[in-house]
């Protein structure tokens, strides 16, 4: 059985989360791909983003957010991370950044020891980096906000198989997941492919994991702005 396809408008977002909140799997465009997510509050939802994709879960997935503030709320957002997140959010930059203090992110959001630059898919949503941290991004379109905005961050992950090239449009997410999702939010042809730049910031000086659509003379430039303010 197909999954449910809406615009991705008012009424298919306002959808989509009552989807969320009931537990379901919602497929929707970003900056870069097409993800699929689901709630935070949803048991075992996590691990059902990937048995969808047919995968096992060896590397943790980020968090799509609303704004900075969720990014603060759940890591410590220090001041080279908050220059970086002030100039190049909303857009396609993950921020691997260590867990703050009395926040409890799902143990599968927490990344996998050993670093490495081939970790993300084209969301920008999944990240490699040490123990107790967390990725986040704050994505540069409004679906994935609004839905962050009513139900909290949202774990994500790229509308895929594993192995199988990225979706940039909903017929794609249909064809590649099917019944394994539950609404699909039509939001037109995605940008494109190139995954999000993945900065770990639990390094001195911070490491880019992963050079993707923002270049890394770019952080490197930004961040050395910031230190000498």
């Amino acid at each position: 059985m197909s999954p449910r396809v809406v615009t991705d408008d008012d009424a298919g977002r306002a959808e989509a989360i009552a989807v969320l909140r009931a537990g379901g799997i919602v497929a929707l465009p970003t900056d870069t791909v097409y993800g699929i997510a689901v709630s935070q509050a949803t048991p075992g939802g996590i691990e059902r983003l990937f048995h969808v994709k047919q995968r096992p879960p060896e590397r943790a997935i980020a968090l799509l957010l609303a704004d900075a503030a969720q990014a603060a709320a759940l890591g410590e957002l220090a001041p080279a991370a908050a220059a970086l997140a002030a100039a190049l959010w909303p857009g396609p930059l993950t921020l691997v950044l260590p867990v703050r203090p009395g926040a409890a992110p799902p143990g599968s959001l927490a990344s996998s020891v050993g670093a490495g630059a081939g970790a993300a898919e084209g969301t920008g949503t999944e990240t490699e980096a040490g123990a107790g941290t967390v990725g986040v991004r704050v994505p540069d379109h409004a679906s994935p906000r609004a839905l962050a905005a009513a139900l909290g961050p949202l774990p994500t992950t790229s509308a895929n198989r594993s192995g199988r090239p990225d979706a940039l449009d909903a017929a794609t997410v249909v064809e590649e997941l099917g019944e394994g999702v539950d609404l699909v939010l039509d939001g037109g042809r995605t940008a494109g492919s190139r995954p999000s730049t993945v900065v770990d910031m639990t390094t001195d000086p911070p490491s880019v994991l992963r050079v993707g659509v923002i270049a890394e003379s770019t952080i490197r430039a930004i961040l050395e702005a910031a230190a000498r303010t």
